[in-house]
């Protein structure tokens, strides 16, 4: 999975770069159908604002989850939870979607 990652208002360090490959990794481990994964690290007055978009193969819609926190590593976290819950509800429905009658 390609990963890119982005800051606005914030300077991207390597300690950030590897906290969200180290946790983007568990999002592969259910589904490996994951393309690229861009994430936007924000901070806007005293709240750290995390976006998070995965593309997927096939005809599907991205994936896209948001979460803010006071700190960047727990918002980091909060998004990681919500789009692993929306990974795993992706390959659901993909795997109930072709099973045969």
């Amino acid at each position: 999975m390609q990963l890119e990652v982005t800051g606005q208002n914030v300077e991207v360090t390597q300690a950030l770069r590897a906290y969200i490959e180290e946790k983007s990794e568990r999002l592969e481990r259910y589904f490996d159908n994951l393309i690229s994964a861009h994430f936007v690290l924000k901070l806007e007055k005293l709240q750290h604002q995390v976006d998070g978009t995965l593309q997927v193969g096939g005809k599907t819609n991205a994936i896209h989850a948001e979460a803010e926190a006071s700190d960047m590593y727990a918002a980091i976290d909060a998004l990681m939870d919500k789009l692993d819950r929306q990974v795993r509800r992706h390959k659901s429905r993909v795997s109930d979607h072709r099973k045969p009658g």
